[in-house]
């Protein structure tokens, strides 16, 4: 039983290998290529000749994994790849606020949430009156909503092909492309031990593709240790189990590479960290009417500059635990005061308080706040940082780098892999010390 069992694997895996090789008529959808970890094919044609030259580089994100993980819970791969490169010892600064599609669309355009438009996980555009929230398939794959060129779309229009192994926003078209491959989410596999060893495994056979058809640019997107961290808190066994798993993930993914032969960087990120909550819930009905008010999580759409004013007023300095603002008047250094998706007024912890919009009605269940909570301002709370680990032959050895903004991976990524970045929010020049060229000839 067992010798059938892996005839039968060995004999799928050839099959895929053999199909993946194959070349693909440009008329004919190809199939799935792998069943844990189904690829949709988009055809572009070939990689230019410029492209084929270019160097490859594999970005990966481990949701929720807090920049002082690694060391707290002795993560000898990332570290070993930190060494071997470049890492950020007191972490990445994430965008505000520190929630998962917000910085994941920050990391693959240079700009803030208020400029590529998504300013939560969930929120409503008073403009569209429309609700935007990632449980939305329709929604996520609707390309309007977003604003920017991610690193996928930029890469195929310049003729680099790409592929997108999960990461919010990779479903749509965005700036007129999808990758040439690319995961449909499904939350009810995403998870599982087979559909995250499948990253690695199509990740390394799109690179067996011949020269032409290869993308340059492969981006994967890792769900933990996120989920334990709400479930559990950032300081839990489940926790720091997770944080060593992805470890043992990024192992096993940076030997795969390795095996290829192909000059890859490997840059290794988060988009936020984690912190532990204190204290029930903070509801912010209790402190003012909102009455008038559509509502997303905490965040607050006035109908009436009337209704506003009102819920400014009443909010404003009556708990330790937020801070209130008019939308316009948001600290500039949050970058959150332009887009009135984020609503107004709006509301900010001053800690790892949980906080929400209404009390649930009479009769309604209510539960008490997870564990663990991320979205929090991370100047104020530097559990938000990120992980930042990227070495491979673009890459100076042996270099640290002291905090920066994460808008600034972009013009960086674009640069290692010659690629012409637009104006974003960010700057080559906070990591342009890291990388063997100096960042040099960046005008290509």
């Amino acid at each position: 039983m067992r010798f059938r069992a892996a005839y039968r694997a060995c004999f799928a895996l050839s099959a895929f290998v053999f199909w993946l090789l194959a070349p693909v008529p440009a008329a004919a959808q190809p199939p799935l290529l792998n069943p844990a970890l189904p690829l949709i094919h988009v055809e572009h044609g070939p990689n230019s000749a410029a492209a084929q030259a270019a160097r490859y580089l594999v970005l990966v994100s481990f949701d929720g994994f807090r920049y002082d993980y690694a060391v707290r819970d002795g993560a000898h791969h990332l570290l070993a790849l930190g060494h071997q490169g470049v890492w950020a010892p007191e972490g990445m600064i994430p965008s505000f606020p520190s929630l998962t599609f917000p910085n994941h669309l920050t990391l693959v355009t240079g700009l803030y949430p208020e400029h590529h438009g998504i300013v939560a996980n969930s929120f409503y555009d008073p403009v569209r009156r429309a609700r935007y929230a990632i449980a939305d398939a329709q929604a996520v794959t609707d390309g309007s909503w977003y604003s920017g060129v991610p690193l996928w779309s930029l890469a195929e229009s310049q003729g680099m092909r790409s592929a997108v192994l999960f990461w919010p926003g990779s479903e749509a078209e965005i700036a007129g492309f999808r990758p040439t491959w690319y995961a449909r989410f499904d939350a009810k596999t995403e998870g599982s031990p087979a559909v995250e060893q499948a990253r690695i495994d199509d990740a390394v056979a799109l690179l067996g593709l011949p020269a032409a058809q290869r993308p340059h640019f492969i981006a994967m997107y890792f769900p933990e240790p996120d989920h334990a961290g709400h479930e559990y808190g950032p300081d839990a066994a489940a926790t720091r189990a997770a944080v060593r798993k992805m470890d043992a993930m990024a192992g096993r993914l940076k030997a795969a590479l390795d095996s290829t032969g192909l000059p890859i960087d490997l840059v290794v990120v988060s988009d936020h960290g984690m912190a532990q909550v204190e204290g029930p819930w903070i509801d912010l009905d209790s402190f003012a009417s909102l009455d008038g008010f559509t509502t997303a999580g905490s965040l607050l759409y006035g109908r009436t500059e009337a209704d506003r004013a009102r819920a400014y007023s009443q909010l404003k300095r009556v708990s330790p635990q937020f801070i209130v603002f008019r939308l316009k008047d948001v600290p500039a250094g949050l970058h959150f005061n332009l887009n009135p998706r984020a609503g107004d007024p709006v509301v900010i912890a001053t800690g790892p308080y949980a906080m929400r919009a209404h009390t649930p009605p009479p009769g309604m269940p209510d539960r008490a706040p997870i564990p663990g909570m991320h979205g929090y301002d991370p100047r104020r709370l530097p559990q938000m940082r990120a992980i930042f680990f990227a070495a491979g032959p673009g890459i100076l050895h042996g270099k640290t780098v002291a905090p920066f903004d994460n808008v600034n991976l972009y013009p960086w990524i674009a640069h290692l892999l010659s690629l012409r970045a637009p104006r974003t929010d960010g700057s080559l020049d906070v990591l342009a010390g890291v990388l063997r060229d100096g960042g040099a000839d960046d005008e290509r």
